[in-house]
Parts: C-alpha cells; sequence; structure tokens
C-alpha cells in the first residue's frame, strides 16, 4: 500500500539523520551533583521524554547551558532534523500520494508535524542531558574554548570532516563487502540476481538525500571522538 511505503520512507530518513547528526548524549557514567532535582515522572520510567519533564535544572545552569548551544549552533539542532524529515517525506509524498496531491498533502502534514513537534521543545529536551553530562565548571570551560577563535573554526569545519569521513569510511566499507560478497558466488549462485554489476557499486548510504539547509554544530562531549578536549 503506498502509506506503508510513506511509512517506511519516513522511518528510513529518520535514520540516516540519526546518522549523519553528531551525538548530543555523552556515555554512561556515574553522576556527580550538578544541581538538578529529580521528580516522580509521568511518562514511562527510562524514556527520554520522562528524563527531560522530571528534572529541574538550576536556571544559572541552564542559562549558560543555552548559550554554550548558541554559540556551537546546536540549538538548531531541532530546526535542522524538522527540515530533513520535511524534505525526506516530500520526496515520498511524490511517489506515493502522487504529484498533484502532494502540495496538499504536505501542507497538511506540515502544519500539524510542526505543532506537535516544535524545534525549542528539541532544545528544552537537552538542556537536562547536558546538566546531567557536565558540571558548571565544565560547561563554563567549554564556554572559553567555543568563543575562542579556534573554538569558532571547530565549530564551522567539523561538520563537513565527519560527514566526508563517514561518507569515506562508508565507500570503503562497501566496496570491501561487495568483492567479498562476489568471491562467494561461486558457492552461493543466487548472490548474483542482489548483486549490483562490476563497476556499478551503489552510492553510499544518505549520499542522494537532500541535505537540510543547516547542519547542527558538533556538541562539545569530551568522551565523543570527534569533539575536541577542553583546554586545560
Amino acid at each position: 500500500m503506498k502509506i506503508c511505503t510513506l511509512i517506511l520512507a519516513l522511518l528510513g530518513c529518520a535514520g540516516l539523520v540519526a546518522a549523519q547528526t553528531p551525538s548530543s548524549a555523552a556515555p554512561a557514567r556515574p553522576q556527580p551533583h550538578t544541581g538538578t532535582q529529580s521528580a516522580a515522572p509521568a511518562e514511562t520510567p527510562g524514556s527520554a521524554k520522562s528524563q527531560a519533564s522530571a528534572e529541574k535544572v538550576d536556571p544559572a545552569k541552564e542559562e549558560r547551558i543555552r548559550h554554550l548551544m548558541d554559540i556551537t549552533q546546536t540549538s538548531k539542532l531541532g530546526d535542522n532534523i524538522a527540515s530533513y524529515i520535511i524534505s525526506q517525506v516530500r520526496s515520498a509524498a511524490n511517489q506515493t500520494v502522487g504529484e498533484a496531491a502532494a502540495p496538499k498533502f504536505m501542507e497538511s502534514f506540515s502544519q500539524q508535524f510542526n505543532a506537535s513537534a516544535s524545534a525549542a521543545a528539541v532544545t528544552d529536551a537537552m538542556v537536562p542531558i547536558y546538566a546531567r553530562a557536565f558540571s558548571m565548571e565544565d560547561i563554563n570551560s567549554l564556554i572559553q574554548f567555543y568563543e575562542s577563535p579556534l573554538g569558532q573554526r571547530v565549530v564551522k569545519a567539523l561538520p563537513d570532516v565527519v560527514q566526508q569521513s563517514q561518507t569515506q569510511g562508508v565507500e570503503i566499507e562497501q566496496t570491501a563487502a561487495l568483492k567479498v560478497l562476489r568471491g562467494m558466488t561461486t558457492d552461493y549462485p543466487d548472490l548474483k540476481k542482489i548483486l549490483p554489476p562490476e563497476g556499478g557499486e551503489p552510492a553510499a548510504p544518505g549520499s542522494a538525500a537532500p541535505a537540510p539547509e543547516e547542519r547542527p554544530a558538533p556538541t562539545p562531549t569530551p568522551k565523543s571522538s570527534t569533539a575536541p578536549s577542553t583546554p586545560k
């Protein structure tokens, strides 16, 4: 059914967003006291929504977190994800509901989507995540770094560095996998039915997808493999 195709396309684009967007969550670790209070969650325990709504971040710390998110452009994450999802749904809509009905469909979808998942809600949900991961001293040190000339160059350059590295990595691994599979066709002839012809390697996943208008900046996570360490 056409609607099933659209749902699958939406789920697929959500996966691409997750793959192309630098992670904002630090690995689990013992949490020092960071000035937050826990309350009984109204939602399902353990869910991201329940964790966000159950915490009250100290106002002074929240202000510094939001400033850090602004200077690293991480506060644009909600807008970027929404733009990307809408563009993917628009492409799928042309193929599922038809080009004639697509504009009306997208107008209705965009209105309802923006009303139910605002960009500000994404930013609000990220504040307690930062509060759990970083102390006030950490946040102030990160702000000092990202306000420096080097920090601002990192904000501008690192998204492209990460994207190009991911694309190259996928191409290398994909080529190796196809070579191995072609070598196995003698024992498994049915593989020939699904493998592309020699010289017709498929594009790397996500390479044909339209990019967001702006990519979110790298999240300043000390344990991340892509984020720089805070200067001592």
